[in-house]
C-alpha cells in the first residue's frame, strides 16, 4: 500500500485535515505500507511558503511521518503539459476564453441551469467549435467531453471502465456512465489560463508518478473520482483503490475551510491542545495501530 497526503500551502492545516491524515496513517501502518507528501502548489499565487513549513511541523506534532521526498506541484508542470499535450494530439481538447461572467450568462437559460451530483453546472460549450490551432495567449484549454467519451470506446465500453470503492458510504464498485460525465462534469478545464494545468489532470499524472495504490480523501471528492477515471484511461494510467472518508463540519454543519482559524491545528496547539486532543475532537478514539513489519 502506497497513499500519499496531499495539502495544499494556502493556509494551514485544520481538523479536516487532520482526521484524513490520520486516517492515511492508521491504514498505512495496520498493513506497513508507505505514507508519502505531496504539496499541491500548482496555484503560486496562493501558496505561501510559511504554510509550506507549518505542514511540516504540524504533521510531526500529530505524530506522523513520511517517506521522502516530499513531492512539490510546482516543480512538475513540464510532466502535465506533457499529458496535456498527448490529450491535444488525440484531439480531445480545444482553447476557451470565456469568462466566468460569460459562463455564468450562458447558463441562465433554464435548460441550461442544471445542478448534478452537488457539482456546479457544466460548462456549455461555447467555444467547442474552436481548433486548437486558434488558441490565444490566455485562452484555457478544455477537455471536449464527448470526444474523450468516443476515444475510450463510447458509452458501452465506458461503462467497463470503473473503479474499487472502500469508504463507508460508496464501498463498491463503480462503473462510469457518459451521461453522468456529460451532465456533471462536462467538459472540464485541463489547463487554467493562469497555471496551465488543473487540479484534475495533475492529480491523475501525480498519482501515477509517486506509485500510488490506494487514496484516501473527503467525501466531497468522491464524484471528481469519475473524472479521474477517465482520464486514467486517456493517458493510459493505473487506477487507485479509493476510500472517501467523512467530512469534518463546524457547529452549522458546514465543511471547515482553511478560513476557520479557531480550528486550525496551529491555533489548538497554541491554545495547550495534544495530539490526543485532537484525535479525540475528531472521534478517533482507537490508538493507532503498531507499524506491522514485513
Amino acid at each position: 500500500m502506497r497513499q500519499r497526503f496531499a495539502p495544499s500551502p494556502s493556509g494551514f492545516l485544520h481538523l479536516g485535515h487532520a482526521f484524513s491524515a490520520l486516517t492515511i496513517w492508521a491504514q498505512i501502518r495496520a498493513v506497513g505500507g508507505t505514507f508519502l507528501l505531496r504539496i499541491e502548489d500548482i496555484d503560486q499565487t496562493r501558496a505561501r511558503p510559511a504554510f509550506e513549513e507549518a505542514i511540516f511541523q504540524d504533521l510531526s506534532w500529530l505524530g506522523l511521518s513520511w517517506t521522502p521526498p516530499v513531492l512539490r506541484q510546482s516543480r512538475r508542470f513540464f510532466f502535465y503539459q506533457e499529458a496535456l499535450n498527448k490529450l491535444i494530439s488525440q484531439g480531445l481538447c480545444y482553447p476557451c476564453s470565456c469568462t466566468r461572467r460569460d459562463i455564468a450568462e450562458a447558463l441562465s437559460a433554464p435548460q441550461e441551469n442544471v445542478i448534478t451530483n452537488d457539482l456546479p453546472p457544466p460548462y456549455p460549450g461555447t467555444c467547442r467549435h474552436r481548433s486548437m490551432a486558434s488558441r490565444q495567449e490566455n485562452d484555457a484549454i478544455r477537455l471536449d467531453m464527448g470526444r474523450a467519451i468516443a476515444a475510450v470506446g463510447g458509452a458501452r465500453a465506458l461503462g467497463e471502465l470503473g473503479f474499487d470503492e472502500t469508504g463507508p458510504r460508496h464501498a463498491g464498485r463503480h462503473l462510469l456512465q457518459a451521461d453522468i460525465l456529460q451532465q456533471s462534469h462536462g467538459d472540464i478545464v485541463l489547463a487554467r489560463r493562469d497555471i496551465g494545468t488543473s487540479y484534475h489532470l495533475a492529480v491523475v499524472v501525480d498519482d501515477a508518478a509517486q506509485g500510488i495504490s490506494h487514496v484516501t480523501r473527503g467525501e466531497d471528492m468522491f464524484a471528481s473520482t469519475f473524472l479521474h477515471r477517465l482520464l486514467q484511461a486517456l493517458l493510459s494510467l493505473p487506477t487507485p483503490v479509493y476510500h472517501h472518508h467523512r467530512l469534518i463540519r463546524d457547529d452549522n454543519g458546514k465543511r471547515l475551510a482553511k478560513r476557520d482559524d479557531a480550528r486550525a491545528l496551529r491555533s489548538l496547539r497554541q491554545a495547550g491542545a495534544r495530539p490526543e486532543d485532537i484525535r479525540r475532537m475528531l472521534g478517533l478514539m482507537d490508538p493507532i495501530p503498531p507499524a506491522r513489519s514485513e
